[in-house]
């Protein structure tokens, strides 16, 4: 969410920020409401301190034997009473058009975020990892794992649809062992809280994170009207919702493992085969809730962890700074990470880490009390993957495959399989 009153400080700042984004002007809508609201609310003070006064008259003409002047300004008062009620019932819709208005407007980048209409906007910060070579062509995650036996999408279809998966076997464990060390090395390397956290959530929670009211179509509902989580930042972030938390206690560093459900309607014809892009999926999320003057520094930490879990797996991958086209809607600044997938020849999006400043705190009305005592402040939050299990995979099948079709398990997950060293068909 927008601040108001930064808009109404430096509207042609906020326009540009917009039109980097490649979106019209809309500072001068929204302050037009805005002076709409000022001018109905100053109305509605004039009223309540004229009834204020009224009612000292009343008791002056009452002490003063001055009945019919008494009777008049109860009259007066009466009259005013109902302007005020049906003025507070009017600033309340002011207030939701404004609140409407703002709740779909997307973040303003940050000044060093590169301009650019898509992803081939974006800029490549560093790489890590040389890609292998392969004396055959290589082999994409779904024929891998088909063979094996151990990756079955047809079930999955008979039993929920297009876009699921069903494993088995050393595959099944696999995605278990990935999860349980990402958790393990945010945790225990990175410093990052374990959280357990719903997966259902409710309409509030999805606001504050900026996916209501835009992105309802991305989203699975329930039937009693609660949301399913594309993803732990919306539990994760949340969990300061409504709260006024203490600096010293800054910065807090979250961390859950859980299912995450994106309808992605805007994803039709897109990797339609294999696990590059589900319905159901798992991913270890990671949340920070910062001040203000920690939250650039602490985006180059959380892209570090992220980071870190693939040179554990030794996965080649290159990391991105999104282009102000290509940035989520709550981001002010994002890094993607790239794994790079032989069987596609490519690299392919395995994390994104965002800092979104105050805009989610301004949703959730979050903030911090500072160290000098002195009134409270917005936090900031970031939010990346630490990574997406599924993703991780993909990037092992394929880059650990074998000429024979088997697949070498990574050394750091080895202990997690039982000290197996390779998935063969069985």
């Amino acid at each position: 969410m927008h601040d108001i009153k930064a808009i109404r400080d430096n509207p042609a700042a906020f326009d540009m920020g917009l039109a980097r984004r490649g979106l019209d002007p809309m500072a001068a809508e929204l302050l037009k409401i805005d002076a709409e609201r000022r001018d109905h609310v100053q109305k509605l003070q004039d009223a309540q301190a004229r009834r204020n006064a009224a009612s000292k008259e009343i008791g002056d003409a009452m002490k003063s034997g001055d009945k019919a002047r008494a009777e008049a300004l109860k009259a007066e008062m009466g009259a005013i009473k109902d302007i005020i009620a049906s003025g507070e019932a009017v600033e309340r819709d002011i207030d939701q058009r404004l609140s409407a208005a703002l709740a779909v407007i997307p973040n303003i980048p940050l000044d060093d975020v590169p301009d650019g209409k898509d992803e081939t906007g974006n800029v490549e910060v560093r790489r890590w990892g040389t890609p292998g070579s392969f004396a055959y062509e290589p082999r994409q995650h779904f024929d891998i794992g088909e063979w094996l036996g151990l990756m079955d999408f047809e079930a999955a279809a008979k039993i929920s649809g297009a876009r699921f998966v069903v494993m088995k076997g050393q595959l099944a464990r696999l995605e278990r062992a990935v999860a349980q060390f990402m958790l393990d090395h945010q945790t225990g390397v990175n410093g990052y809280t374990e959280h357990y956290v719903p997966f259902m959530v409710n309409d509030a929670a999805m606001y504050g994170t900026g996916q209501l009211p835009k992105f309802a179509d991305d989203l699975f509902r329930t039937t009693d009207g609660r949301w399913l989580i594309p993803t732990a930042e919306v539990s994760l972030t949340n969990l300061v919702r409504e709260t006024i938390l203490d600096e010293k206690d800054l910065p807090l560093r979250l961390t859950a493992y859980t299912p995450c459900f994106r309808a992605e309607a805007g994803a039709a014809g897109r990797d339609t085969r294999g696990m590059i892009r589900q319905h159901q999926f798992s991913k270890v999320e990671l949340v920070s809730i910062t001040t203000p003057e920690q939250s650039r520094d602490e985006l180059e930490r959380m892209t570090g962890s992220a980071e870190s879990v693939l040179q554990a797996l030794k996965l080649p991958y290159r990391v991105m700074r999104l282009c102000t086209g290509d940035m989520g809607f709550g981001s002010r600044m994002t890094y993607d990470l790239e794994v790079w997938l032989p069987g596609q020849n490519a690299y392919r999006e395995i994390s994104s880490c965002s800092v979104c400043g105050d805009f989610q705190a301004r949703r959730m009305d979050a903030r911090f009390k500072p160290a000098d005592g002195k009134g409270t402040r917005y936090v900031h939050t970031l939010n990346g993957s630490g990574l997406a299990v599924g993703r991780t995979m993909v990037a092992i099948l394929e880059n650990y495959q074998n000429a024979d079709g088997s697949v070498t398990i990574p050394e750091a997950l080895r202990p997690y399989m039982g000290g197996a060293d390779k998935i063969m068909r069985g």
